[in-house]
């Protein structure tokens, strides 16, 4: 009988999971999937480490996180079979200043999360609302939270500032810095692809939700994303940094209310609002739309402003590393960044960038350029399986 591990990911739409068994000092991979349509009518499917169908089922319309988390937990347990579940791991954004690492879950803990949901009131509301259901359901089963702004918690003091009275910073508004389980893991992997002395790295989170993190020795320094993860590049739906005087005019003269300036920066900006199109890259590259092409024009030009941005923070750079969707697929961005990072002497192999090779750059680049898949959900299974074993041994709180 092993023991099992659980990375959930809860938003207002889905949740997504994997199930990791322990196999002696490694974490394998048992299955995963998703719980798509929350709210209206939701469906779950779960596959293997394959990605063979293991399972697929549809719920009524309307089922809640505490009804959909009830049948994921009964499925699980029938699914681990001999094997046991030991505990979940949740991804929850914001920890604010509170936790500067993963940590097991309590009513104190919850009660403090949920204080810092104005902060992220997108995500925060829903990665709590399947820890409460998880808690509800199996009392006993050990939780714990592993937060996306506690990589960037270390970053330096004058990187987390604004210009605003100091009242307001010991509020905390200030610059946090998100996608922080994702950057934590291409840290780790770094060492496997880039020669030594290559300190000095900026990695490029390209997805639906996008942003850039300076690394320096594999810790982060600075980030595009600041007091919320609306801020930086532009994103699917995201509007990415924009002057806050937007916001006084479209409440003052456009007479829009604070939740519909919400929607708006949220669900409606970023390539989606610029394309009038989609938010998806796969979509606008195949469209003969000019709009298409300038929502991708801003966005390879924002990147290439914030690689500019970090490499000052690095003050220099050795390494750019595309991640997560767009990053790991969309060889045509990956080609325009690159091209336009050419003042950096970054010089693209267009064979190893079309073909997904692991570096997209030629020997004589001076700048390396990689592509290196990211896995935050085996970062959540890590932390899950050390705190849980700690507390299972009786040595003393989590680390926090």
């Amino acid at each position: 009988m092993k023991p099992a591990y659980v990375a959930l990911n809860a938003g207002s739409s889905s949740i997504k999971f994997s199930i990791y068994v322990a196999d002696g000092d490694a974490l394998l991979l048992r299955s995963h999937g998703a719980i798509e349509d929350l709210g209206e009518a939701p469906r779950f499917l779960a596959c293997d480490a394959g990605g063979g169908v293991l399972h697929q089922q549809a719920f009524a319309a309307g089922a809640d996180h505490a009804a959909v988390l009830g049948m994921l937990l009964g499925w699980i347990d029938a699914h681990l079979g001999p094997d046991r579940l030991a505990a979940v791991g949740h991804r929850v954004v914001h920890g604010g200043n509170l936790f500067a690492g993963p940590v097991c879950v309590d009513d104190g803990v919850v009660e403090r999360l949920a204080r810092l949901a104005p902060l992220a009131p997108l995500h925060q509301p829903h990665n709590l609302a399947a820890i409460r259901a998880i808690a509800a359901l199996h009392p006993a089963l050990p939780q714990v939270a592993c937060f996306d702004t506690a990589f960037h918690l270390g970053n330096p003091p004058v990187s987390r500032m604004y210009a605003l009275p100091r009242a307001l910073q010991g509020e905390g508004v200030m610059r946090y810095g998100f996608h922080g389980l994702s950057y934590e893991y291409i840290a780790g992997e770094l060492p496997r692809y880039l020669p030594d002395g290559a300190d000095r790295v900026v990695v490029a989170h390209l997805g639906n939700g996008a942003s850039m993190c300076a690394l320096s020795k594999g810790r982060s320094i600075a980030s595009s994303m600041g007091f919320s993860a609306l801020d930086g590049l532009p994103m699917g739906t995201r509007s990415g940094s924009i002057d806050p005087a937007v916001v006084l005019y479209l409440v003052q003269e456009k007479g829009l209310s604070p939740e519909a300036v919400s929607h708006l920066l949220y669900h409606e900006s970023g390539l989606l609002g610029v394309s009038g199109i989609s938010h998806d890259v796969r979509t606008l590259l195949h469209s003969a739309e000019p709009r298409a092409a300038q929502a991708l024009d801003l966005m390879v030009y924002r990147v290439g402003r914030e690689l500019g941005s970090l490499a000052f923070a690095l003050q220099g750079l050795d390494a750019i590393v595309f991640t997560a969707g767009i990053g790991e697929h969309a060889t045509q961005m990956r080609k325009r960044i690159c091209e336009g990072a050419a003042w950096l002497s970054v010089r693209l192999d267009d064979v190893a960038n079309e073909a997904g090779n692991a570096c997209i750059t030629r020997p004589d680049s001076e700048v390396s350029a990689w592509v290196i898949p990211t896995n935050e959900e085996i970062v959540i299974a890590r932390h899950t399986r050390r705190l849980a074993c700690r507390v299972r041994a009786g040595t003393g709180q989590p680390i926090t």
